[in-house]
This record gives C-alpha cells, structure tokens and sequence, in this order.
C-alpha cells in the first residue's frame, strides 16, 4: 500500500495545496535570447536558477528538461544537479525529461541515475519511453517502487509523428498507447490517493473518445462509425490511477480548456506542464510568477478544483 513517502501520494497533496501546474525549465536558445542572455552555460545558469528561485517555492512541479543542459556538456550537467537539489529543497517535486528507455542492465544504469537517492541526479520521477516494450522498463518500476519514486511513461505524445506507432493497431484492436496506459495502469491497482506511475498525454491531441464509451454507443445504439478525430484520439482512461503529465500546453496550443477534452474523468489527475509561457514573460520573478500563478488559476478552474 502506498505510503506518504511514496511519489504518487506526495504528489497528491503537494498538487491539493500548491496547484497542480508543472513549470517546465529549459534552457532554450532562443529564451536565452528572449532573455537577453548569451546562448552559453553562463546564459543558461542564468536563465534555469532565476527560474528555479520564482518558481520551486510556489509550483508542486518542476520539470527540467535534460538536452538542454547536456548541450553544455558537462558544466551544463553541473548546472542541473544544482538546479534539482534547489527546487527540491525549496519543496518542489522534480519531474527530470530525460525519456530514457532502454534494455536489461543499460536500463538499469538510467534508472540509478535518477531513481537512486545516492545519486547527484536523483529527481522524485522521469520520463521513460515504453517503445522497446513497456517490460523493458522493469528495473525503472522496481528502483521507483523502492525508493518511492515515480515514472511518467510516454503513451500519446503531443507531436504528429507520434501517431504512427501509438495509434497503430494491435491484433486485439487495441492501439499501442491504450496497451501502455493499460500496463501502467494495473502496475497502480490498489493505490489511494493515487498511484506513483503515470503516463504522458498531449494536450494537443485532439478531443477525447474513450474506447469505453465507443463500445457502449455501438451496444446501445448500434452506431459503430467514428470520426478520423476521434479514432485518432480514442483512449479509455476511465479506470486509469495515477498521475497524467500533459505536455503541449502553451506554447505549442494546448489550453486548460483541452483537459478535460482529452483526459475525461482522469482530469482530476492532470499535470498539466508549462515552459515557454511561464518563462517568456521574464528574467524579472514578479513577473514569472505572476505567470504561473495565473496559469494556476486557470487549470484548477478547468480541473474543476
């Protein structure tokens, strides 16, 4: 049974009492620029630390974005390990997006870099790739359930390409990220408030069609036509338990509005995660903030908290 050191609890009441919006810190060349920064590691130390102090008191979620630090090389590792160990001070639960996803001893090596406390990198989750088959990630779940961490398992991506594999059809008719969110799903039973393994889901999806409801209209009313939109979105996460990271808000056209669209009843367990948006009206904090906080604002009104 879960416990209150377990991710998906912490994560629970962290996102009750602070909000639910996960601030995202990239580096990015071109918010460098927005900034008025260089586009090197004194620009990017910069940019993530004035981010990290607006926010990681005030947000439950702190995702940084790993490639944007690797790019530096190994100062801009440095830079994140101070970036973690200073939003997870100030309280907040850091999501790293590293989208690790591996084999046999390889994904062992990802999941303690990450996952073991003992680690400089260690976060409170990532997120992982199930595309090598969703088993592959069992040394990530068995490290995460020991360390009371959590995993954050891509199943419908917001970018286009995406569909190809994760809409494709098994034999069963099931689509390939139904299959993932189901695998994750069971690994979840039992868990109150909610489980510690979550799935993506991008906002920008398109409006939700969940399986479950498809067959009962064609029980019922023997309607067994759908539309390409909502074949292409179509996902039952009525029985889902557990934390959904919903990336493309923004920026990339996701709004609060889409949360319930796309997720149905599984808003309520919605993370919905910010970068660009939160990040462009700076380098001031006031202004950072404020940002967040409206964003806040507005998903707790469409998660109807």
């Amino acid at each position: 049974m879960p416990t209150a050191k377990d991710f998906g609890t912490r994560a629970h009441h962290l996102s009750r009492s602070r909000g639910p919006l996960c601030a995202g810190i990239d580096p990015h060349g071109a918010l460098l620029q927005h900034w008025g920064l260089d586009d090197d590691l004194a620009g990017a130390e910069r940019f993530a630390m004035t981010l990290a102090e607006a926010l990681a008191e005030e947000c439950a979620f702190i995702k940084p974005q790993s490639a944007f630090f690797e790019r530096f090389g190994s100062g801009g590792v440095a830079l994140l390990e101070r970036v973690i160990a200073e939003c997870r001070r100030a309280g907040a639960l850091v999501i790293l997006d590293v989208k690790r996803g591996d084999i046999g001893s390889t994904m062992a090596a990802y999941a303690q870099a990450y996952l073991d406390p003992a680690s400089p990198l260690a976060v409170d989750a990532i997120t992982v790739s199930p595309y090598l088959g969703t088993g592959s990630l069992q040394p990530a779940f068995d490290l995460a359930s020991a360390h009371g961490k959590g995993l954050f398992v891509l199943a419908r991506t917001s970018n286009p390409e995406g569909k190809q594999v994760q809409m494709a059809k098994r034999r069963d008719g099931k689509s390939v990220a139904q299959s993932v969110i189901d695998e994750v799903e069971e690994r979840n039973a039992g868990a109150d408030p909610m489980g510690s393994f979550g799935i993506v889901m991008g906002a920008t999806i398109g409006a939700c069609a969940a399986e479950g409801e498809a067959r009962l209209r064609e029980s019922t009313y023997g309607i067994t036509h759908t539309t390409a939109s909502q074949r292409d979105s179509a996902h039952d996460l009525s029985q889902f338990n557990g934390p959904i990271l919903v990336p493309g808000m923004g920026a990339q056209g996701g709004k609060p509005s889409d949360l319930p669209r796309v997720l149905g009843a599984a808003a309520s367990f919605a993370i919905p995660s910010y970068s660009r948006q939160i990040a462009q009206p700076g380098p001031a904090v006031a202004s950072i903030r404020a940002a967040a906080a409206a964003l806040q604002d507005e998903c707790r009104s469409a998660m109807g908290e």
